[in-house]
C-alpha cells in the first residue's frame, strides 16, 4: 500500500471520528453529558474507538435501510449505547415502542439504559412491562453484541429482562422485590454465568437483609470448575463468599480495571460492609468512583450506596 493510499485512509478516520464527535457530543438539546449521577456529578461518555464508530455507523445504515425490522432497531440501538450514547439509544428504542408497542425486547433494553441514566423508576416500569408481556411465551438465547472470547452467548432474553428488574429494584432500595426478581432470574437457566450471576445477587441482599442462613443456601448451586465465560468477577465472588477463596485471593491490587473488576470490587466492599465495618466498606466505595466506568453495574451500585446508605429506608 503506497503512501497516498495510507494518508487517505488515515483521513477518511479521522473525518468519521470528528463528523461522529460532532453529531452525538455537541448534543443539539445544549447538553454536552449523558446523565447526572446519584451524587450530582455530571456524567460524559469518552470518545469510542475508530472500530466501535464503524460499527454503529454501519448499524445505523442497516436500520435505515430496513426502517421496519425490530432486530436492526435493536441492533441499531444498542450500539448507540456501546458507543456511549445513552440518550440516543433509549430515544430509538422509544421510537421502535411507537412502530411495536409493548414489545418485550425493546422494553428490556430501553428498561437497560435507564438504569444506565440512574433513572430506576422509568427502569422498573419498562422491565415490569416487560416481564409480564414474556409470560407464557418461550425464552430464547439473546445474541451478545460484543461476543466473549470464545462467541457462545451466555444469557437469554427472559433472563436479561428479570436481572435487569432485579437490578433496578436493588438501586431503588426495594430490596424484597430484587430478590424475588434475581430468583426469577436464576430459574431461567442452568449456564453457569446466569448461576453466578443470580447467586451473586441474592447472596448479598440476603446478607442486607439480616438473613445469612438464606444467602448460603443459595451459595449449594456454587462448585468448583464452573464453566464460567464471562461472569468470572461474579464467580469469584461466589467462590469467597462459599469459603473457596480468600480474602486476599480475590482483594488483589493488580486487578486491570473495568466493568468486571468494578463488580468484584463492589462485592468485596459490600461485603466489608454488611459483616460490621460500613465505613471501610464506603471507602471501597470512594475508590471505585475514581475510576471512569460510571456506566457499570458495580459503579452504579457504589454511587448509590454512598448517596443512600442501604441501612436508610
Amino acid at each position: 500500500m503506497n503512501k497516498f493510499v495510507l494518508y487517505s485512509f488515515a483521513f477518511i478516520l479521522v473525518g468519521c471520528k470528528n463528523d461522529f464527535k460532532a453529531t452525538h457530543f455537541d448534543q443539539k438539546d445544549g447538553k454536552d453529558f449523558e446523565a447526572i449521577g446519584a451524587l450530582g456529578d455530571t456524567l460524559r461518555s469518552s470518545m469510542p474507538s475508530d472500530a466501535l464508530i464503524e460499527k454503529y455507523e454501519a448499524k445505523k445504515k442497516a436500520f435505515e435501510a430496513a426502517p421496519d425490522s425490530l432486530d436492526l432497531l435493536i441492533w441499531y440501538g444498542r450500539f448507540a449505547a456501546y458507543a456511549g450514547q445513552y440518550r440516543e439509544s433509549i430515544a430509538i428504542y422509544t421510537m421502535g415502542l411507537k412502530k411495536f408497542p409493548n414489545n418485550s425486547r425493546l422494553l428490556r433494553h430501553r428498561g437497560h439504559r435507564y438504569i444506565t441514566l440512574r433513572e430506576f423508576d422509568k427502569a422498573i416500569a419498562d422491565l415490569s412491562l416487560a416481564a409480564q408481556l414474556i409470560q407464557g411465551t418461550a425464552n430464547k438465547i439473546e445474541e451478545d453484541g460484543m461476543p466473549n472470547d470464545k462467541n457462545i452467548p451466555v444469557s437469554s432474553q427472559h433472563g436479561n429482562i428479570y436481572y435487569h428488574l432485579g437490578l433496578a429494584y436493588y438501586l431503588d432500595r426495594q430490596l424484597l422485590k430484587a430478590l424475588d426478581s434475581f430468583k426469577k432470574c436464576l430459574s431461567t437457566s442452568n449456564s453457569p454465568d446466569n448461576v453466578v450471576a443470580a447467586t451473586h445477587w441474592i447472596y448479598m441482599i440476603q446478607n442486607r437483609m439480616g438473613r445469612k442462613s438464606a444467602g448460603d443456601n443459595y451459595l449449594r448451586n456454587i462448585t468448583p470448575n464452573m464453566d464460567v465465560i464471562e461472569n468470572t468477577a461474579y464467580y469469584k465472588a461466589c467462590l469467597f463468599y462459599k469459603g473457596l477463596l480468600t480474602f486476599d485471593e480475590i482483594n488483589t491490587p493488580d486487578q486491570q480495571g473495568g466493568p468486571s473488576d468494578t463488580a468484584l470490587r463492589y462485592a468485596i466492599g459490600n461485603w466489608i460492609w454488611y459483616i460490621g465495618n460500613p465505613q471501610k466498606g464506603q471507602e471501597v466505595f470512594k475508590e471505585i468512583l475514581k475510576g471512569d466506568d460510571w456506566a457499570s453495574f458495580g459503579y452504579i451500585a457504589a454511587e448509590t450506596d454512598l448517596a443512600k446508605p442501604y441501612n436508610q429506608r
